[in-house]
């Protein structure tokens, strides 16, 4: 019936970095979906327009830097991925004091994405 694709491995040997790569890609849709779905509903996003949980996902995207990145650097010793992922993080608190009108995901997304680079860098880094 279904086939696993033959380099997959089961979810509990994914490292921190592949992890926190799949949760920024999840960040990224949400930007998206989000986004088109005030654009389509626009009385609906005063309701959703809530900074706690972009405030919470700010947070749990910091743990999983300083988990990952420190740890890659005291183990390869490169300080680039902890950078980029450093920057990226910056981008991403810096968007949460962006005024509502599009610049705020425009940034959010960028710094999700620096962010990945950054564990991707630090994943490539570790082999």
């Amino acid at each position: 019936m279904f086939r696993a694709a033959r380099d997959s491995r089961p979810l509990t040997s994914l490292s921190g970095d592949q992890l926190a790569m799949g949760l920024s890609g999840l960040c990224l849709v949400h930007c998206l979906a989000s986004t088109v779905l005030f654009a389509s509903i626009a009385s609906v996003g005063v309701a959703f327009d809530n900074h706690l949980f972009h405030e919470i996902g700010l947070i749990i995207a910091i743990g999983f830097a300083l988990i990952t990145l420190v740890s890659g650097v005291l183990s390869h010793g490169y300080m680039m991925p902890f950078a980029v992922g450093s920057f990226g993080l910056g981008m991403m608190a810096g968007a949460l004091s962006q005024p509502h009108d599009g610049s705020e995901v425009l940034a959010t997304m960028i710094g999700v994405a620096v962010v990945a680079l950054g564990h991707d860098l630090n994943r490539r880094a570790r082999h």
